[in-house]
């Protein structure tokens, strides 16, 4: 099972998610500010797997400790949100996050939901594909690397998966129903803002110019496709 950070400023709520992840078999460290998460994290000999992250912390707060994450690693956060506002879950994902959760979450769902995040995390090609090139972006979908103009670019498992599907599929108009099961690979029930604010992440780091795409192109009432170019 992996080593899982919570990072929880609600003592009895850290206590009861510690306890019941830890009766599912995983090992929990408990920070309880932002800080405190970021120093577990980054510090010496740390082997933190997957980031469990509250939103409203004493000191910073979640999207501000995701982002810092983000700006120097690619392990899977987990955003906890009180609410599931929908502002609070776009920024978050927008921030980087990999998925959102909305408390109270019993500790079954996290984990359903921290194994399929290092799933997508881990997953690789069962047999080597061809390198795909549209214009200056290259996709390798059995080294999971993609470039542009030859540079490697840092996209986060998520961001990389998503890619990939497109560019198995380029020209086809991919809705964001069928990305959810593709890409995000237990049921979700409908919710695109996850994926349009991955899709956004995506654009800011393939596109020239993310507020005009010329690669991946909305399809208003349907989804999103990959020009073949």
């Amino acid at each position: 099972m992996p080593r899982v950070l919570l990072v929880e400023d609600d003592e009895a709520l850290a206590e009861a998610l510690a306890l019941g992840l830890g009766g599912l078999g995983h090992r929990v460290e408990v920070a309880r500010t932002g800080a405190q998460g970021l120093a577990a994290l980054f510090g010496p000999g740390s082997a933190v797997e997957v980031v469990l992250l509250d939103v409203m912390l004493p000191d910073l707060d979640g999207f501000e400790v995701c982002r810092r994450i983000r700006a120097k690693s690619l392990v899977p956060v987990l955003m906890l949100t009180a609410r599931g506002d929908p502002v609070d879950v776009v920024v978050g994902l927008e921030g980087g996050a990999d998925d959102y959760v909305v408390k109270p979450a019993e500790p079954r769902v996290l984990d359903a939901r921290m194994k399929a995040v290092l799933r997508r995390a881990t997953a690789g090609a069962t047999a080597p594909e061809p390198v795909l090139r549209f214009g200056a972006l290259t996709v390798d979908p059995s080294a999971m690397l993609v470039t542009k103009n030859g540079v490697d670019l840092r996209l986060t498992a998520t961001e990389l998966r998503l890619l990939i599907e497109f560019a198995r599929h380029p020209g086809q108009v991919l809705s964001r129903q069928v990305l959810l099961k593709r890409v995000w690979d237990y049921g979700y029930v409908g919710d695109s803002r996850i994926v349009d604010a991955t899709m956004a992440r995506l654009r800011a780091k393939v596109e020239d110019d993310p507020v005009a795409p010329a690669l991946l192109l909305t399809v208003r009432g349907f989804g999103y496709r990959l020009v073949p170019v």
